[in-house]
């Protein structure tokens, strides 16, 4: 939503950091009315702004970095009655290029900070004040997400092990890596030698209370893999060690995700979007507090077209002269939305509207990427009347919502 800077009396570019702030004032004219550093605590912030509004009247606070070490500013700029805004780091490093020199210093950032938004608002993003419930749903989405990084990494490098000493246990296990079973079997025995000697049988029984469906065929699958390859690539007992060990850990942060996403959902549960957003096929408990952190309620988008170059999902065109590229997602957008929408989208595809919608797409010539990428621009458009009207997802909107 662009920031109107109608009235504002001095523009406080702050370049944040851990210990200290810098700040860079400058007046509606280009005037320097402040430049010096700003230890990160309440009453110095507060001195400062105070004297600024006392002087110039309306402050706009501008940041590079709306959370972490950006909080506190922000919070204290409310609560003295400065406007706050916020440039995005891409819009940032492009801006910064348009002023000489090439030293990168925190006055020069937060000199830049302050210029862009005195003469280009339209760079800037609103903070709206977020409740109890989305502060808190914040915290648990990052940290969810830094688990999910960490779980992926991990199982990356047991499939990496696998593939090296035996890739046809890893076209096995590996894409069974999320289920309980496999990392608990994993745990006690990492090996293709571990696996062997434990015997087809005891396998079974081992693993039929944690996959009683699938612990059958799994353990078969296994001694068929095992059965596939007769040599022994050096460095295999080393295994027996690192597996067991990496299993453990991916275990323990599957379960962590578990518990924390049984807080979130409890959090959503009292949230009053939260039907409205589940109701969206592809929408589970992890994407509807992804779209509650990132969207809100929808009111600072004034259009389903401005969320969704928000999101960074209005397909874009590149052309110059004959040479005409086919469509691609935009660098630029909220990673966390860009990302929530597309993934929901490949998990709508089982609902009958968004696979039509879908198959439309690609009947026209586009690839699954660039069909995908249409269908989630599509469902920001149904995404934004939800929100608009407070109503569930009805199959019959989308057709309402592209007209």
């Amino acid at each position: 939503m662009v920031i109107d800077t109608d009235g504002v009396g001095v523009f406080l570019g702050l370049d944040v950091g851990k210990n200290t702030h810098h700040g860079h004032g400058l007046t509606p004219a280009g005037k320097k009315v402040f430049d010096k550093q700003l230890p990160n605590s309440e009453p110095k912030l507060r001195a400062v702004f105070d004297k600024l509004a006392s002087k110039f009247g309306t402050v706009l606070v501008v940041v590079d970095q709306p959370a972490s070490i950006g909080a506190l500013p922000l919070a204290v700029a409310r609560d003295t009655g400065c406007q706050v805004a916020y440039l995005p780091g891409l819009a940032m490093r492009r801006i910064a290029d348009l002023y000489p020199g090439e030293a990168k210093t925190d006055a020069r950032d937060a000199a830049v900070i302050a210029d862009a938004a005195r003469t280009m608002p339209h760079t800037l993003r609103s903070l709206e004040l977020t409740d109890a419930i989305t502060a808190e749903l914040t915290v648990l989405v990052g940290f969810d997400q830094d688990l999910a990084a960490e779980a992926t990494r991990t199982s990356n490098r047991i499939r990496g092990l696998l593939t090296q000493f035996h890739p046809s246990l890893e076209r096995v296990l590996g894409p069974r890596l999320d289920h309980r079973a496999v990392t608990w079997l994993l745990e006690r025995h990492g090996s293709p030698a571990a696996l062997r000697k434990a015997g087809r049988r005891r396998l079974v029984e081992l693993i039929r209370p944690k996959a009683p469906r699938m612990a059958t065929r799994l353990v078969d699958d296994i001694f068929d893999a095992l059965d596939e390859q007769t040599v022994v690539v050096p460095g295999t007992g080393t295994l027996d060690l690192v597996i067991p060990s990496l299993a453990h850990s991916l275990a323990a942060v599957h379960e962590q995700r578990r518990a924390l996403e049984a807080q979130i959902s409890q959090l959503l549960e009292a949230h009053p979007l939260s039907q409205v957003l589940t109701s969206l096929p592809g929408v589970g408990v992890r994407t509807a507090a992804v779209l509650l952190v990132t969207v809100g309620d929808g009111t600072s988008f004034p259009s389903a077209a401005h969320l969704a170059s928000y999101a960074g999902l209005a397909p874009a065109t590149k052309s110059s002269g004959t040479s005409i590229h086919g469509e691609h997602a935009p660098r630029s957008g909220n990673r966390q939305l860009k990302r929530a929408m597309f993934l929901s989208a490949f998990a709508a595809l089982h609902d009958p509207p968004s696979r039509t919608y879908y198959d439309r797409c690609r009947a026209r010539g586009k690839t699954h990427t660039q069909a995908l990428l249409r269908l989630a621009r599509h469902r920001i458009s149904v995404l934004f009347a939800m929100l608009r009207d407070g109503t569930f997802y009805d199959p019959r909107q989308p057709e309402a919502a592209t007209a």
